[in-house]
């Protein structure tokens, strides 16, 4: 039976889809997987599954015996000949046999070996063969000197490659800007006229995670390099600090006027550092951190 290729959005539906195709039961059916489905950025799955199949034959095959001079073989009657049998002796000894084989056979065993018997062994042993020397190490120097001469404005340009690909992928019409904040410091803009709420996710979380996915991919590239890759959507990172600001300012009055201590909610690395940048141009308060970890937090203190 020919085998059959057929394709389905996972490995079972393509299975069903080639025992339809052959009119079998699953039991009697061979399968060979060619191709499944990966998983792609946030759950999704790429590409297809691609199954070959066939019925599968009645019985194995025969096998060929090559061996078949040496456990006799079968005559045209269905009786078997014995094998035939080795000499262990010289040629006359095996040719005679009785008394002339054994003295044929003592020949051969007291036979010395020749100078080209004795080379092989040698080699095996060793011999005059020089002794094997360990392979070069290898280094990568080269490799690194390479990542520290990549600039701050190509490591933005793997990163912008990543996120139009995200992009198209997800069928947003949005582009990507680099702007340089400082000499070690970059941001990725991503701007378009549809909502872009999506990449951004409730109180920024996906947008977090998206940042950090794409310093991943920038990182596997230039390993060595301590550079920073900034990640924004739709100015959102701006307008949060702004309202961060704006709310920190009132709660710094509040502090001031009860004298007491004031801890506020858990925050990213991102928002406590607008927290303490508000807070240290305002006078008789003061922050400090506390927690670890996605539960570090920012607690508010009068100084007078």
């Amino acid at each position: 039976m020919e085998w059959v290729e057929v394709t389905g959005k996972t490995v079972d539906e393509a299975k069903q889809a080639a025992l339809q195709q052959l009119q079998v039961e699953a039991d009697d059916a061979e399968f060979h997987i060619l191709a499944e489905p990966k998983a792609g950025l946030f759950g999704r799955m790429r590409g297809e599954a691609r199954v070959r199949a066939r019925v599968r034959p009645a019985g194995p095959r025969p096998k060929r015996n090559r061996r078949s001079r040496d456990r006799g073989e079968r005559g045209a009657d269905g009786t078997s000949t014995p094998p035939r049998e080795k000499t262990s002796g010289g040629g006359r000894g095996g040719q005679n046999g009785g008394q002339n084989g054994g003295q044929g056979g003592g020949q051969g065993r007291n036979r010395k070996p020749s100078d080209g018997a004795a080379k092989p062994a040698a080699k095996k042993n060793g011999g005059d063969r020089p002794p094997r020397q360990p392979k070069p190490e290898r280094s990568n120097e080269g490799a690194t000197e390479m990542a520290d001469a990549m600039t701050l404005e190509e490591q933005a340009e793997v990163g912008r490659t990543f996120l139009n690909g995200l992009l198209e992928a997800f069928e947003l019409d949005a582009s990507v800007e680099i702007r340089q904040l400082d000499d070690e410091t970059v941001e990725l803009a991503v701007t378009g006229e549809q909502s872009l709420g999506l990449l951004v996710g409730p109180r920024g979380t996906t947008l977090a995670a998206l940042q950090d996915l794409t310093r991943t991919v920038v990182q596997a590239k230039f390993t060595s390099r301590t550079d920073r890759i900034m990640v924004d959507v739709a100015g959102y990172r701006e307008k949060r600090a702004a309202a961060l600001s704006r709310w920190v300012t009132d709660l710094a009055a509040e502090v001031k006027a009860s004298g007491e201590a004031r801890p506020l909610e858990p925050m990213s690395p991102a928002d406590r550092k607008v927290i303490h940048d508000t807070i240290s141009g305002i006078d008789g308060v003061s922050t400090r951190s506390e927690g670890e970890d996605a539960r570090r937090y920012v607690v508010l203190e009068p100084t007078d």
